[in-house]
């Protein structure tokens, strides 16, 4: 009886976070573990259906660079990195883009929907609701930064009750082009400024913004952000994803949170208990 007692509690703990975050858009960068291990693809399905069954307005932008590379290797296609970006020729973006679009985002769709949520894959190349530009062709080639996204096209789907799942891959803006390869962290960021949203979640292989101890930072200022990047405590792979972070709460999202992948039911953990589980990151 204690246990179920217990369980009770638990739920009404969250309570105030349900009805504070209900009708919201939270928009969702899926990579990493999360992505790739059977038994947290689970989890995160039933995460996102409790998010959605609660009012919560889900959106997932998600990645794909190590099955894009496992591809690539296996066709024999030489794939370089500049930078830590991926080197897009015209090759490379057609095996990109059919990793992203037509297997990765089938799959994630797939996956929601067999467990009773109703989602729905797009890429940005769809109604040419994501446009970009070289970010440098000549050194990263179809690599692209984005200039433009169709609000509408996103929040339409919301309006009709579905769970985007987003690719992150960008049409060009002249007739016939083959496209842009985004990075998926400032893909999820310029949606989530774009649609409104009221928070961003990055899932990660790190349990958040470390310190030079190694003990976490449960949250930062964008200030303090910029101070430890300027010191060099965020660094390497971090600062990538604190500087989609800073785009995003810089174009009016309410706050971005870093949180660990490998831990089950961590976005509930982050989104429904005072303590959270990972660095939230506010202007």
């Amino acid at each position: 009886m204690q246990a179920k007692i217990e369980t009770v509690k638990t739920l009404l703990d969250a309570l105030p976070f349900i009805k504070e975050f209900r009708k919201e858009i939270v928009v969702i960068k899926y990579g990493g573990s999360a992505q790739t291990s059977p038994q947290l693809k689970e989890k995160f399905a039933e995460d996102i259906l409790l998010m959605y069954l609660v009012g919560i307005k889900p959106v997932i932008v998600h990645g794909g660079g190590k099955k894009i590379t496992d591809m690539l290797d296996a066709l024999s296609i030489d794939t370089k990195f500049i930078e830590g970006q991926r080197v897009t020729t015209k090759e490379v973006m057609r095996i990109a883009e059919m990793i992203l679009s037509g297997e990765i985002n089938k799959e994630i769709v797939s996956l929601l929907n067999s467990h009773s949520a109703k989602a729905i894959g797009v890429s940005g190349k769809d109604a040419h609701f994501i446009t970009a530009q070289a970010k440098d062709f000549a050194k990263w080639g179809l690599t692209g930064n984005i200039t433009n996204v169709k609000a509408d096209v996103v929040t339409n789907l919301i309006k009709e009750g579905f769970i985007p799942v987003i690719a992150p891959i960008a049409a060009g803006e002249e007739m016939g082009h083959p496209g842009f390869n985004i990075n998926a962290d400032l893909c999820a960021s310029y949606v989530a400024k774009a649609i409104g949203a009221n928070k961003i979640i990055f899932l990660t292989d790190t349990e958040g913004v470390l310190n030079n101890d190694k003990e976490l930072f449960s949250s930062l200022t964008s200030a303090e952000v910029e101070a430890l990047k300027g010191d060099g405590t965020i660094h390497g792979g971090m600062v990538p994803k604190v500087d989609a972070c800073l785009e995003a709460i810089n174009g009016g999202v309410q706050k971005a949170h870093i949180i660990d992948g490998r831990l089950e039911h961590s976005m509930l953990l982050e989104l429904f208990t005072s303590e959270g589980v990972g660095t939230e990151i506010v202007k």
